[in-house]
């Protein structure tokens, strides 16, 4: 069969206010948390909580902690966006053709789609920068992408990767950043993915298995292939083999909680306090939910946990560095665009 057009590849993150302003971020978070699909309640309801209640009261703290992240280069979240997009461009070569988008903001991904249909492309390939497959992140960003494409009278062949929360390269690369730092030194590593509200897992589930089975998220299988907490305790597993831990070292935990119905569990928060009691000092945490250092990370786990964690009688937490601009995730990411 002919290939008459290059192959776009859609990179998408989940996005980051234009600037750290409260202006900015309300403009950001609307957006964010009046999806649906991240907020599952009805369209009414969503939105007078949103508009009435979390954007207005949350935009002003939530600025000065984007200032806090605010680097030379902007947000870190987009100049890595940036940095892998042109990486992987390079090494697909002139076949490709790769677009960097955002859910939420910009670039924003109706942009992003222009371009690559502007270059008249044969197929587009949608690569979301989240390891472990959600209805709030990928399953959004699919959403997206097709509200887009419908509009268009000339739809090109269109493959949507769904997640690689496993991905062998990947679990390198997060466990060669934790050999920078003396693992033995730590009282207990932690795996902190970004939370998830319990009723979100349910909704995902048609086969009565989420949070009914003992250990329903010990093992991938048919019944939960698309579970998000199912996909991060197996990327836990995945790294925490490639690091020859044992199970007694590590706990994966969620974190960054909103409101007052239950999430994934445990949380983040809760097995930081339960270390301290038991004497913990030293505290090592992966976060391999992000790919880029973000809020989440630098800001939530770095500065925020660190300070409850001496509140707590804990000296130091300690961040594995995210995937950013390593050269090894850039050529990852090519071969997964390859595969697809």
């Amino acid at each position: 069969m002919a290939q008459l057009g290059k192959k776009g590849v859609l990179l998408v993150n989940l996005g980051t206010p234009d600037a750290p302003t409260r202006g900015a971020v309300y403009r950001y978070l609307k957006e964010f948390l009046l999806d649906r699909r991240v907020i599952d309640y009805p369209w009414i309801a969503r939105n007078l909580l949103v508009r009435g209640l979390i954007a207005p009261l949350r935009s002003g703290k939530s600025a000065k902690l984007y200032q806090q992240l605010w680097t030379e280069n902007g947000s870190p979240l987009k100049y890595y966006g940036e940095l892998l997009a042109a990486g992987v461009q390079e090494r697909l070569g002139e076949e490709y053709v790769v677009e960097l988008g955002m859910r939420y903001q910009n670039p924003s991904i109706e942009s992003a789609l222009n371009a690559l249909l502007k270059k008249q492309v044969s197929e587009i390939i949608v690569f979301p920068l989240f390891p472990q497959y959600a209805g709030a992140t990928t399953g959004s960003v699919h959403d997206e992408v097709m509200r887009l494409l419908r509009k268009k009278e000339a739809i090109p062949n269109v493959k949507m990767v769904n997640s690689y929360y496993d991905e062998p390269a990947m679990v390198k690369i997060f466990a060669d950043n934790a050999r920078q730092f003396d693992l033995t030194s730590y009282d207990h590593i932690m795996f902190s993915f970004h939370g998830l509200p319990q009723r979100q897992l349910r909704k995902a589930d048609d086969c009565n298995h989420c949070l009914k089975t003992e250990n329903c998220c010990g093992s991938i299988s048919l019944v939960n292939q698309f579970c998000y907490s199912a996909q991060c305790h197996a990327t836990t597993r995945a790294i925490a083999d490639e690091l020859g831990l044992t199970e007694d070292q590590y706990t994966t935990t969620f974190q960054s909680r909103l409101g007052p119905d239950a999430w994934a569990q445990p949380y983040t928060s809760a097995v930081l306090e339960e270390q301290a009691k038991q004497g913990a000092k030293r505290i090592l945490v992966f976060s391999p939910a992000f790919v880029a250092d973000c809020l989440e990370t630098v800001i939530e786990i770095s500065d925020e946990y660190q300070e409850e964690f001496e509140e707590m009688g804990g000296e130091k937490v300690d961040l594995v560095p995210s995937l950013n601009d390593d050269p090894r995730w850039m050529e990852a990411v090519t071969e997964m665009v390859k595969r697809a």
